[in-house]
């Protein structure tokens, strides 16, 4: 299964998840939008966080994932590991 979800922030960003399911799980996760992320290159660990979660994961589940490889310097602006969440869990509905 694939999707794509999307959520945009209240007076925030633009959130979009896109994804694939195998066997219960996500298999391939690539978030995007018009938020801004310090450093950029920590997009990456955003989307192998979400990679091996359970399709079933709440967005309080999939928000720790998020929070969770972010490391201590990262900024986002626009949007939170809670707007994620509920991008990935719209692409899964």
């Amino acid at each position: 299964m694939n999707g794509h979800g999307e959520y945009k922030v209240p007076g925030g960003k633009l959130v979009v998840a896109d994804i694939g399911v195998q066997a219960g799980r996500l298999v391939r996760v690539q978030i995007s939008g018009d938020f801004f992320l310090e450093p950029p290159e920590v997009l990456g660990n955003i989307d192998k966080a979400l990679v091996g979660q359970h399709a079933d994961a709440s967005e309080t589940e999939l928000a720790l994932a998020v929070a969770a490889a972010l490391p201590p310097e990262a900024v986002m602006f626009g949007f939170s590991p809670e707007a994620v969440a509920i991008a990935v869990r719209r692409a899964l509905a």
